[in-house]
């Protein structure tokens, strides 16, 4: 397996806070869901086309990502450790991912890099709230930036692509994909998200199923 690469924890000033379970204190008023339509991709199946958010150097530390590089190779566990296959079908062990967090002048920005999946497959992807384990429900619920107060999480005003980081992508003919998400936030530097999720289907959005997207199919922990 491929040794993860460890990564920078900067400390990001004037951040809302996050709730134990991975978002803010619960806002009062929910945030709107975002309008039909919303380009929050960025690109899938080719290499990122924006250059002016390139990856952070990622010098030792054990800190949670808040800006940086994780990466690392699926594999079962007990061999996977960081990177987790939990379906071999779905993600066979070997293919890979990277995610990469940047700051904006609008907030941050949350890219992820996928090699070695299943050609031309359809997957959810998700950070969520606490590291991986061989289990795969250990990985949390999303990390929500407006915290819902009912869990599990399935209602669109809370669990949609704004107030989380949604991820979901296509592969190309060989198995790889590139997407990205914007966001006008930024993480909370001592609760941020600990894990990238895969999931067997891509994301829904319809009132009482709003998040969901079927099995988790692999995890990768945002940390060295």
């Amino acid at each position: 397996m491929r040794r993860p690469l460890p990564f920078l924890t900067v400390a990001l000033a004037a951040l809302a806070g996050c709730s134990g379970t991975g978002g803010t204190v619960p806002a009062t008023t929910p945030p709107s869901p975002p309008p039909a339509g919303t380009p929050w991709i960025v690109s899938s199946g080719i290499p990122d086309p924006d250059a002016s958010n390139p990856p952070l150097p990622t010098p030792s530390g054990q800190a949670p990502l808040t800006v940086g590089t994780a990466s690392g190779t699926f594999q079962p566990a007990p061999e996977g450790t960081q990177a987790i296959t939990y379906d071999s079908t779905a993600v066979p062990p070997g293919a890979t991912a990277q995610v990469s967090v940047a700051t904006t002048t609008q907030g941050i920005r949350v890219r992820l890099a996928v090699t070695g999946l299943v050609s031309r497959r359809a997957y959810g992807a998700h950070l969520h709230t606490k590291t991986c384990t061989s289990v795969p429900d250990d990985a949390g619920p999303h990390y929500q930036h407006q915290a819902d107060p009912s869990q599990p999480s399935v209602d669109p005003a809370f669990a949609n692509p704004r107030n989380e980081v949604w991820l979901d992508f296509t592969t190309d003919p060989r198995g790889a994909a590139t997407i990205a998400a914007q966001q006008s936030w930024t993480f909370d530097p001592v609760r941020p998200p600990r894990s990238l999720v895969l999931h067997a289907q891509l994301t829904r959005t319809d009132p009482g199923k709003a998040g969901t997207a079927g099995a988790r199919v692999a995890c990768l922990t945002l940390r060295g």
